[in-house]
């Protein structure tokens, strides 16, 4: 999906979180302030002077908020306070509400179909098709909040045209969810593009290779087209979230950094499993069609323990691909599908992309959304066959 639809999830998530935050943190300190402060704050009116034994102690005492001395009462009191803001995020439990390892949770979506291949040091889910001896192959990037069972319904028919690898992207799906890495953020754009590359070396040489991305994997998939020209032989373009891609702004880094909110992070971005399903909805021209296994295979990846983390690092990386500059360096033939009635990503947004890249041909499929590919499994592969076949 395209970043603006993640960002409001993140934004609606993190109010939502602080919102349930917010009121025990004032409790807290409005008790404190009560037990500690030399002034009686429901009687501290004018006509109560020398009734009131606080207030008039306070003032005897020199107990001034403002550019006055305070007295040692007061600093406690702003001691507590200041304690409650930096240490009070480390005493909210943050746990995760998963309870499966990764290699459990595909092995119940994929009835032990599915395999892993280590590249950018995770271990990255896959989902093969076709004949692994043809002499083309097509590698399949599922959009934002999808897996690799977002292409069930094609597998199989794309792989009577070529061998196919579905891929889980980092923080998604059954790929491992590292919490620590090295020099390369694997969720980061630097990090997807060296799993595409490292695909495409394991499974691609040889043959014509064809990328196919769908919304935010098809950023990835013409990220890779440009800046591995001559590793990729078409590209096709599924939805793709092109303009305005980019996640967390670098200069945000340090925001995202800071000790507690890291903390608070992932609890920040949980109740993406409830509302990422709303966005599914918005996906569909036509709801009826979302099924209980579809909502299943939507919120499996769910299960696996330290989901939350793994989501939250995603959206502190640096995602930024700078492609609309490049647009006119796009050499390849180029396919771009997008359904008559997309609102996550715009119809418009696509024809006008076609527009941009010289070499590309626009498939609109009719009484289709942002998912053509379930949707319109047919008319999805036709298209693709089709181009293909040219």
């Amino acid at each position: 999906m395209s970043i603006a639809t993640e960002l409001s999830v993140i934004s609606r998530t993190g109010i939502s979180a602080f919102s349930k935050l917010a009121p025990g943190v004032l409790a807290i300190s409005a008790a404190v302030f009560d037990k500690f402060s030399p002034f009686d704050i429901n009687d501290a009116s004018p006509t109560n002077q020398g009734k009131n034994t606080k207030l008039d102690a306070a003032a005897n005492d020199s107990y001034l908020w403002f550019g006055c001395p305070m007295k040692t009462r007061t600093k406690i009191i702003l001691g507590i306070l200041a304690s409650l803001l930096v240490l009070g995020p480390f005493a909210v439990p943050v746990n995760s509400s998963g309870t499966l390892a990764y290699q459990e949770a595909a092995a119940i979506s994929w009835e032990g179909r599915s395999e892993f291949v280590n590249l950018a040091d995770h271990d990255n889910h896959i989902i093969t098709a076709g004949n692994p001896d043809s002499d083309r192959l097509i590698v399949l990037l599922h959009g934002f909040g999808a897996s690799s069972l977002t292409w069930q319904q094609v597998l199989e028919p794309l792989g009577q045209v070529a061998h196919i690898v579905a891929y889980d992207r980092a923080a998604f799906g059954f790929t491992e969810r590292p919490t620590s890495f090295g020099d390369l953020n694997p969720y980061s754009a630097a990090g997807q593009l060296e799993v595409i590359d490292g695909l495409v070396d394991l499974y691609g040489s040889g043959k014509e290779v064809i990328v196919l991305g769908h919304s935010a994997g098809g950023a990835l998939a013409l990220g890779y087209a440009l800046d591995y020209p001559n590793k990729i032989d078409r590209l096709i373009l599924e939805a793709p979230a092109v303009y305005g891609v980019g996640g967390t702004p670098q200069w945000m880094n340090w925001i995202f950094s800071i000790p507690q909110l890291d903390h608070l992070g992932p609890l920040l971005v949980s109740s993406i499993a409830s509302s990422g399903l709303s966005l599914l909805d918005q996906s569909y021209t036509d709801p009826t069609l979302i099924t209980n296994q579809i909502l299943d295979d939507y919120t499996a990846p769910l299960e696996i323990k330290g989901w939350e983390r793994a989501f939250w690092e995603f959206n502190k990386a640096p995602r930024s691909l700078e492609l609309v500059g490049r647009l006119d360096q796009v050499a390849m033939p180029t396919l771009i599908i997008t359904g008559d009635d997309d609102r996550v990503v715009a119809t418009s947004d696509s024809v006008k992309l076609s527009g941009e890249i010289e070499a590309s041909r626009l498939e609109i499929i009719p009484n289709s959304g942002h998912l053509p590919n379930e949707e319109k499994p047919q008319l999805f592969t036709d298209a693709i066959i089709s181009f293909l076949g040219n």
